[in-house]
């Protein structure tokens, strides 16, 4: 019964997940991108750092800790958020969404090249089968020669860029709570992203005063629930149930937005996205060893 209550749970978080990418989408039409996602994730890590205030989980970091959180910060919010709110402006939610969900993958190879970690057949079938989903996903149906936006190459690069912080994240969490790490690393990332927001954008009060009511909703709404809360929930879902069931639920996440962009942005769907999202998955499945490590499992307890 706890285990179906975190299940629920994750569903939840990657709804949530899901339905940011449309509302980043939504945000950079009406705030400076860079500025927007540095209020935006500063707003989410103080709620965070709320949260862990009255859980009693926060203390003191060591000076190599502190080096790793800022590394972190600068590779998964600094370099990914604002790499993603620019990439936003010039493409898709859905395209977005779905090259964000070679998170995994990515994270897999880089673990290979830097943690050591073995490369199988079946997860090098499957880096190649997500690449290969993401590769659909870019080519420009209404474009002959199939051009890729620069939308698409600054999200893919913010995807690398989150990928990167997942490996960095792995040397830190040793000896540090996931939790403080993410509230810090937020904090860190949105004060480095407003400074360069101000040297980068015509930053002005405007878009700020003017913004509607709903415009604030969903900004409040994306940074507390999905930014915050979210990534607090689904480190809870990681001590529960393991990284790796966990990290499986990411699969859910390209679904929910390509809906949500479809129903809130009016964006089209088409065949090679639905192509493209099926090989994303089954090459997550692969590459990140989960279907290889549920096969052994089996084979190890069945009745000889």
């Amino acid at each position: 019964m706890k285990q179906t209550g975190t299940y629920f749970i994750l569903i939840t978080v990657m709804f949530i997940w899901g339905m940011n990418v449309v509302a980043v989408k939504f945000l950079v039409e009406h705030f400076d991108p860079v500025m927007m996602q540095g209020l935006r994730i500063g707003t989410a890590g103080l709620a965070a750092l709320i949260v862990l205030y009255f859980l009693k989980d926060l203390r003191k970091v060591t000076r190599t800790e502190l080096i790793f959180i800022i590394a972190g910060a600068l590779f998964g919010q600094v370099a990914h958020h604002s790499l993603l709110a620019v990439g936003l402006q010039y493409t898709t939610a859905s395209n977005g969404s779905l090259i964000l969900g070679l998170i995994p993958i990515t994270t897999a190879v880089l673990a290979m090249i830097f943690l050591n970690e073995n490369v199988t057949k079946s997860r090098f079938t499957g880096i190649l089968l997500g690449f290969g989903g993401v590769a659909l996903v870019v080519i420009n149906p209404d474009d002959p020669a199939g051009a890729v936006s620069s939308g698409d190459l600054l999200v893919f690069l913010s995807m690398f860029a989150q990928a990167i912080s997942f490996i960095i994240i792995r040397k830190v969490t040793g000896t540090l709570s996931s939790r403080q790490l993410t509230a810090m690393m937020l904090l860190i990332g949105s004060i480095s992203l407003v400074g360069i927001s101000f040297a980068v954008e015509p930053v002005t009060a405007e878009p700020f005063l003017t913004a509607g009511t709903l415009v604030w909703s969903v900004f409040f709404s994306s940074a507390i629930l999905a930014t915050g809360m979210g990534h607090i929930l689904f480190n809870a879902a990681i001590q529960k149930i393991g990284a790796g069931k966990s990290a499986v639920f990411n699969n859910l996440v390209p679904f929910f937005a390509l809906i949500g962009s479809f129903f809130f942005l009016g964006e089209q769907i088409y065949l090679t996205q639905i192509g493209g999202f099926i090989l994303i998955v089954f090459g997550v499945l692969l590459g990140t060893g989960y279907i290889e490590q549920q096969y052994l499992r089996t084979k190890k307890y069945s009745p000889q």
